[in-house]
């Protein structure tokens, strides 16, 4: 039976990689940026999509310039709490029910505004957007199961001067350090902010990430942050194998301890393997390839974010998805940047299910991966338990749907 659209929106969904930044609405944006004084590049949300935000973009870099528009609204607690707020009621309106937020607190940090002012700020948005929705009768009744989310901490792997008063004043200060140690020190303190939110100020930080220009700036270089966050129970994402081959995702499990991937599109490239030493590059992907199915490391896809900044897939059959499908990886659908891509976690599934071959059971078990390889916070029980919730309220709406 065909996976109908209205269905694909009726189940419970995740999503697991959604940046904060790339994900404003477009008029919140043009009032913020009004109240701020930052100059845009139009003053309509129908001249934003056609300058800024658009449908398909030439390369990573011009996907990428929304984010300084974005990143500049950002910049008080008013604004950060309100596009939290807004973008948990984006993903409940469409029948999510376990974000994972993403952001580098630190872009957000000034003398004003503390880190864990920002942390503090990203967290009441959501919290007031899960408590409005949780308190409805279908959910306080049990019939439907809550909405829930985590927050995960961006470390970057390179800033320079301009990127936020934070960065700016750590490179003055260490002006004459190297730069990759500047870098290490930034997201280390990150990590320790982070639990200190998580453990002291009953923020729900679940995770740590690593995100920026992944050529040139390999992940190893913060490889202490990740020890400190791995000591202090702090799951960990990267992004890897974005716009770098095979060795970066490894080097983000084996030396970072990842417990998922950002992205992970180059994985099945062999061609992209640059260390000499490595004479059978095929056999070393499949070899990694094995390694990750095999101790579950799940792969956030984001096809359409994939598809927007890299020009080599000219159209959604040549994205790896269905080699990471038949190698039986982990896999999660989600949406990058809800904005920056146009798009939605519905956008994205009935985008899979009409060019891979994705059955009803295939769809089932890649949603529930997306809840059971959450960093969901609250004890495992817990968990456990919001996840068996979950699969029974899935299977009240398959048999809507007249399905088995």
């Amino acid at each position: 039976m065909e996976i109908t659209r209205k269905f694909i929106e009726a189940i419970p969904k995740t999503d697991l990689h959604l940046h904060l930044d790339g994900s404003v609405r477009l008029d919140t944006l043009l009032e913020l940026a009004d109240e701020a004084g930052v100059e845009l590049p139009s003053k309509t949300v129908e001249g934003l999509k056609e300058t800024i935000f658009k449908e398909k973009y030439e390369n990573l870099g011009e996907y990428l310039k929304g984010f300084f528009y974005t990143g500049a609204v950002m910049q008080t607690s008013e604004s950060l709490e309100r596009i939290a707020y807004e973008l948990a009621l984006d993903n409940i309106n469409e029948g999510v029910r376990y974000i994972e937020v993403r952001f580098a607190p630190q872009l957000h940090q000034s003398d004003d505004l503390g880190i864990i002012d920002v942390l503090k700020s990203v967290n009441n948005g959501l919290k007031r957007a899960k408590d409005e929705f949780n308190r409805k009768e279908k959910i306080s009744s049990g019939d439907e199961p809550p909405f829930e989310y985590g927050i995960i901490s961006c470390a970057m792997r390179m800033f320079d001067s301009g990127f936020s008063e934070y960065f700016d004043d750590l490179l003055n200060v260490h002006k004459y350090s190297d730069k990759k140690w500047i870098f290490s020190l930034a997201s280390q303190e990150l990590v320790r902010a982070s639990v200190d939110a998580r453990d002291n100020f009953e923020i729900p930080v679940v995770g740590f990430d690593l995100a920026g220009m992944e050529e040139g700036y390999p992940a190893v270089d913060h490889k202490y942050a990740y020890n400190l966050a791995h000591k202090n129970f702090l799951s960990k994402t990267v992004h890897a194998g974005e716009a770098y081959g095979p060795e970066s995702i490894f080097q983000a499990i084996t030396e970072l301890h990842a417990d998922r991937i950002g992205h992970g599109l180059h994985l099945f490239d062999a061609d992209r393997i640059k260390n000499s030493d490595i004479i059978d590059k095929k056999n070393y992907v499949n070899d990694l390839a094995q390694y990750i199915a095999d101790r579950r490391v799940t792969i956030e896809v984001c096809l359409t974010s994939n598809m927007q900044t890299s020009p080599e897939y000219q159209s959604l059959e040549d994205h790896p998805f269905k080699k990471m499908k038949d190698a039986r990886l982990s896999v999660t659908f989600c949406t990058d940047n809800r904005t920056v891509s146009s798009t939605t976690v519905s956008d994205e599934i009935y985008k899979a299910v009409n060019t891979f071959d994705i059955s009803h059971k295939d769809l089932r078990d890649i949603v529930v991966y997306g809840f059971k390889r959450s960093f969901f916070p609250g004890s495992y029980l817990r968990k456990r338990r919001y996840v068996r919730t979950i699969l029974n309220y899935y299977d009240e709406i398959e048999k809507k749907f007249g399905l088995n």
